[in-house]
């Protein structure tokens, strides 16, 4: 089954200019056209995508995807690159996890403060 740009916008929530920037820049390379241009998604068009975006959201940038995405075209000759820059995002993930709750902490005790006086403030030294 194929599906058009709208379609996958709704089942991706990404919009249709998202879409097309990823295929010009590389990033769906299997992504079949008609004569006239039109893009026709499969299901697994959408399936990378959803990967794209979970890269992508967790911060890898689109030169690391589109560089994972060529070495999965080129099979599985490649799995343990691929294995190694998934190891690696994952732990820049958990690098980020870490850092987004300290600061979550430090948010945490200025509100705990606030709302012990009312007011904001920077102590001083």
């Amino acid at each position: 089954m194929e599906f058009t740009i709208k379609q996958v916008a709704e089942r991706t929530q990404l919009p249709p200019s998202t879409l097309r920037f990823y295929d010009r820049a590389g990033l769906m390379p299997l992504l079949k056209k008609t004569k006239y241009g039109t893009r026709q998604y499969s299901e697994m068009d959408i399936c990378w995508l959803e990967l794209v975006r979970c890269l992508k959201d967790s911060g890898m940038s689109l030169e690391d995807i589109k560089a994972f995405m060529l070495l999965c075209l080129e099979g599985s000759s490649t799995s343990e690159q691929r294995k190694v820059m998934l190891e690696q995002h994952r732990q820049n993930i958990l690098k980020q996890l870490d850092m987004l709750n300290c600061n979550l902490g430090t948010i945490d005790y200025k509100l705990e403060h606030y709302n012990e006086i009312g007011i904001f403030h920077i102590d001083s030294k």
